[in-house]
């Protein structure tokens, strides 16, 4: 016997259409097939729906967030997703600016980059402090001629912003502040950043030691790939225990947790960070945040205000923010 399908009249025997032909009772078969699709079209969709967001979750999605810069208040910011790569929204991320204490993100890098060991002890000569004061720059608390670990001084450079610790590392690192710098420059020329020139470590203002939010987040993005640079930079404080002329007893507070209050923001949190400030600069900021499976990065600087006003790039960043989806 011959095979024909079942769902094609035409394709049937001749003899099997002729008998059915005048009796066969009329059916619907076409609203069932409409309703069958239409179902079939609704699980298709809500699967699709749940593998974007599963993706998104695992961090797998291969597309970001859409993000408006329309309302932000600094001249200059990048957001980026860390873990692709990915230009998500910037503005005037090229044009040069003046980082001030993001600075110490290449600081902190060069450091741990020759550093011999975390726990070397390090000395805060008494000649660099005057320069310091005169310039009001932000201090940990070292007291001239005090000393501590590699590691702590670290924390006293990335949480409170101390220049203290700054100059100290450097001729730690590099025997004098020069040297460290063309360190901090060789390493900028290493990672691209191409719009970059540095001339301190402290990022006090110098009308040649500038970047773009471009480079600083490029210099940010490689600095949480580090652990111990992750574990510092996401602490909201720190007893620096091994200060000699404090007894144990020096506690750095974060600036940027300080500022945030809490380090949730709309759906993520924020799990890292740096503030910056001169009169030159503006306010700046450099955070990096989880939502979902996925770690963003955004940099700001040039906002308006300063230390006694309203702290408009950590307006900047609940703003931007905001605007990514959590899960």
């Amino acid at each position: 016997m011959s095979a024909f399908r079942y769902d094609d009249p035409m394709a049937r025997p001749a003899a099997y259409r002729s008998m059915h032909r005048a009796d066969a009772a009329p059916t619907a078969p076409r609203k069932r097939l409409r309703s069958w699709r239409t179902t079939i079209v609704a699980l298709t969709v809500a699967a699709v729906v749940c593998l974007a967001a599963l993706l998104y979750a695992t961090g797998c999605a291969p597309f970001g967030p859409t993000v408006s810069f329309d309302g932000l208040n600094s001249r200059y910011a990048m957001l980026i997703d860390a873990d692709s790569g990915e230009v998500i929204e910037s503005r005037d991320a090229d044009a040069r600016m003046y980082p001030a204490s993001l600075t110490k993100v290449m600081t902190t890098v060069v450091v741990l980059d020759h550093a011999e060991a975390l726990d070397d002890v390090v000395e805060a000569p008494a000649d660099m402090f005057p320069a310091l004061w005169e310039q009001n720059a932000s201090m940990a608390g070292l007291q001239p001629g005090e000393s501590a670990t590699v590691e702590d001084m670290l924390y006293g450079l990335m949480l409170p912003s101390g220049a203290d610790c700054a100059i100290a590392l450097a001729r730690y690192v590099a025997g004098g502040v020069e040297a460290f710098v063309e360190l901090m420059n060789r390493t900028a020329a290493a990672l691209g950043m191409s719009g970059t020139h540095f001339t301190n470590p402290t990022g006090l203002h110098d009308a040649d030691h500038y970047s773009t939010a471009r480079d600083m987040t490029t210099l940010f993005a490689h600095a949480m790939q580090d652990d111990t640079f992750r574990t510092i930079a996401g602490s909201p404080s720190h007893t620096m225990s091994s200060a000699s002329l404090h007894d144990g007893d020096l506690t750095v507070e974060s600036t940027v947790f300080e500022e945030l209050g809490t380090p949730f923001v709309a759906g993520g949190w924020i799990v890292a960070g740096k503030t910056g400030y001169t009169p030159e600069a503006g306010l700046c900021l450099a955070t990096a945040a989880r939502f979902g499976g996925r770690t963003y990065i955004l940099v700001t600087a040039g906002a308006p205000g300063d230390h006694a006003t309203s702290q408009a790039d950590v307006d900047d960043a609940h703003y931007v923010y905001g605007q990514i989806p959590g899960l």
